[in-house]
């Protein structure tokens, strides 16, 4: 059974809590680190709402049904999603998306690796 990490995100009143394998939760911390240091820079009319990545646990026994638990893979599509539809004119976005990508296609070998080898 691989070991996994929670990275909990706060947006506003609402926490979400992603699992990722222990490995790869720093990486998620410092990409979401690096979206808000970068999303001021966007001048598009539409730029996604972005939680920030506040803490990382290693057990999570939620007692609120209403927090959800999202897989790292999923939070990371849902990203990739955001991000592309972004219709960017000045800013290079493209770095930003090139970052989201390496690590959500790192995910996709790691479960590949870890569920289906």
């Amino acid at each position: 059974m691989p070991t996994m990490r929670y990275v909990i995100m706060q947006q506003e009143a609402r926490i979400l809590f992603v699992e990722m394998p222990q490995s790869y939760a720093y990486q998620l911390s410092a990409l979401n680190l690096r979206l808000h240091k970068e999303i001021d820079k966007l001048t598009a009319d539409h730029v996604p709402s972005l939680p920030y990545a506040i803490a990382e646990c290693d057990n999570v026994e939620l007692h609120n049904a209403d927090i959800p638990i999202a897989s790292g893979l999923d939070y990371l599509n849902e990203l990739e999603r955001d991000f592309a539809s972004v219709q960017e004119k000045s800013y290079p976005l493209i770095s930003l998306l090139t970052e989201i990508r390496a690590l959500q296609a790192q995910l996709e070998q790691w479960y590949e690796e870890e569920y289906e080898g």
